[in-house]
């Protein structure tokens, strides 16, 4: 049996029904779109080496929550042993990318996808601690004797000048996404979905809206429609600064996360490279005008 009819056989709605399957795409698991005639699913394999670094646990109880919220494709099947996942297919979605964000009405129904999910959702099981994360990632590649990039000590110097900024006024925490590629997301036209739910945590809701403007490669007319979709009307500019440090902060994290797909010899894409584009991005991003009002905007609310 393939991995698949394996998977198949463990999931009861799925089990002994005739069924056509269509790879998908995906970064680090394996994605089918299972065709069952009268319904559609899609079954997540997870990918090798996921484990070290992916809690399934965790991650199963923020796809329901985010799926009762109505944000995330409803959840059929969880085995959170290993991470199986079967979520029912949205018919009439496109897949989104940095190109589909180019349109900003696009752009503005994740905002309000983004404001349904922090306002709606159960919390999560855990809360997204970027500090921890970074020291897990950096002990993880340690432990497999990888090197980090040069430069990277300085960027997380840089980063926790900031962190030490947004800690003084910290954020109520929801149930955040942490990690929304444009890939991630489904549009119908009408609503945004957003799918895949494995580094989600509790955290600063900005953190979701900078991230999304870093992996769609956001301009500036893009990040105030974000914003203004997200608040309503003119974002407060304390929120406005934590999104643009989140925006440096998340590439500082994900720059490991794509050193560990490298050393773990994902063949997805060139994560080497990867890694270096996003520490190069993050630091220019610190070392700006822009992150220096960021953090004074932040740090105004105080008064």
């Amino acid at each position: 049996m393939t991995p698949l009819e394996v998977a198949i056989a463990r999931v009861p709605t799925l089990r002994e029904r005739e069924y056509q399957a269509t790879r998908l795409a995906g970064l680090t698991n394996v994605n089918y779109l299972v065709d069952c005639g009268d319904e559609r699913f899609v079954v997540r394999l997870p990918g090798d080496g996921t484990s070290e670094y992916i809690d399934r646990a965790v991650e199963s109880v923020a796809a329901a929550n985010a799926a009762r919220a109505g944000v995330n494709a409803p959840v059929e099947y969880f085995d959170p042993t290993d991470g199986l996942m079967v979520t029912r297919y949205i018919d009439g979605a496109a897949t989104m990318s940095a190109e589909g964000f180019q349109d900003l009405a696009a752009v503005a129904r994740a905002g309000i996808a983004f404001r349904l999910l922090h306002d709606r959702s159960d919390l999560f099981a855990v809360d997204f601690r970027l500090s921890a994360m970074i020291d897990e990632y950096k002990a993880l590649l340690a432990a497999k004797g990888a090197q980090l990039p040069s430069g990277y000590d300085a960027a997380v110097r840089r980063a926790g000048e900031a962190l030490r900024v947004l800690a003084t006024q910290p954020a109520a925490l929801v149930a955040c996404h942490c990690d929304p590629l444009c890939e991630n997301f489904l549009d119908t036209g009408d609503r945004m979905y957003i799918i895949d739910y494995e580094y989600s945590g509790n955290n600063d809701p900005m953190w979701d809206l900078g991230d999304l403007s870093v992996e769609g490669e956001f301009g500036r007319e893009q990040d105030a429609v974000l914003l203004r979709a997200y608040f309503g009307g003119d974002p407060p500019p304390d929120q406005a600064g934590r999104m643009v440090a989140y925006k440096a902060l998340c590439d500082v994290l994900w720059t490991l996360w794509g050193l560990i797909q490298h050393v773990n010899d994902n063949p997805a894409e060139d994560f080497e490279a990867y890694a270096r584009r996003r520490l190069t991005r993050g630091f220019d991003l610190m070392e700006s005008s822009a992150f220096a009002d960021a953090l004074v905007a932040i740090e105004s609310a105080r008064s």
